[in-house]
């Protein structure tokens, strides 16, 4: 399969095409957030977690989602979360600098990917980035200002993209990115963690947004990082119970994937994808 377009306007658009890394080597290598520091000791059965990606893989294609495969390296046990390695805004290929030595060598795989399908992109070398802390709304990014992502390289993302506004996030440090406490559902609709960021931010974000909040234990158990694939259909964990009672009131369409082998790692189904296209709605 060769990637049809490049283009990413929304966190909600429909999903067209996307880029996964199978979990094969999966593992908690060295503590790198607070999620890890739980489940350091249990690990991760790499057996459930293939399967529980499979499953997710195959919800995906169900929905006429095109997916593409980084091919897993043993070196890389966090491969899995393909959004921090790189992030679409617009017509825009971004390659992140991955700030953890666990990480780093990842983007060269994705850079060799999208060199032998022929797609150009940006290479954040200057300053640490992570594409969890990166959330597209139309012409406005929220990025998340973190552990991992410099306030820097905001700079250079924002050489790459002139015509978009850009809005700095500071998180909280215990946070690992701003998609763990912030994800945008709709045009009007947004996921928070009120606790992970200041108020002046959350206050900023309130302005924009219908905010539904995550509780603290939700947030722990990935919560906010449902992934949107269109047309109101929002993939999530079914423990968390308090994000999809609220979403399905809303109207949304809450497709459950148990994902528990994932979240021990400290991400879930938006940090496992990285969009490649996402088409407007009609």
């Amino acid at each position: 399969m060769n990637p049809s377009k490049i283009s990413c306007h929304t966190e909600y658009d429909v999903m067209e095409s996307v880029v996964l890394c199978k979990p094969q080597f999966m593992r908690i290598h060295h503590v790198i957030n607070e999620t890890q520091r739980r489940y350091h000791k249990e690990n991760i059965n790499v057996e459930t977690a293939i399967a529980q990606h499979t499953a997710f893989m195959n919800v995906l294609k169900e929905n006429g989602i095109e997916v593409h495969h980084l091919p897993p390296e043993k070196e890389f046990p966090e491969q899995v979360f393909t959004r921090d390695i790189g992030f679409t805004i617009g017509d825009t290929i971004f390659i992140s600098a991955m700030s953890m030595p666990v990480r780093q060598g990842e983007e060269q795989i994705l850079k060799d990917w999208l060199k032998n399908h022929d797609i150009s992109y940006i290479d954040l070398t200057e300053d640490q980035t992570e594409g969890g802390d990166v959330i597209i709304h139309q012409k406005t990014v929220y990025i998340g200002i973190s552990e991992r992502t410099t306030e820097h390289a905001i700079e250079h993302i924002q050489a790459g993209i002139p015509d978009y506004t850009i809005i700095p996030i500071p998180i909280k440090q215990e946070i690992l990115h701003l998609d763990c406490i912030f994800n945008i559902l709709s045009p009007t609709e947004a996921l928070i963690h009120k606790a992970g960021m200041e108020e002046a931010e959350y206050e900023l974000l309130k302005s924009h947004f219908d905010l539904i909040e995550v509780s603290e234990e939700e947030q722990f158990a990935m919560g906010a990082n449902v992934l949107s694939i269109g047309h109101k259909k929002v993939i999530s964990l079914p423990q968390n119970k308090g994000v999809n009672g609220e979403l399905k009131k809303r109207g949304y369409d809450v497709i459950e994937v148990d994902f528990s082998e994932i979240i021990k790692s400290g991400g879930s189904f938006r940090c496992c994808t990285m969009p490649l296209s996402r088409k407007t709605e009609a």
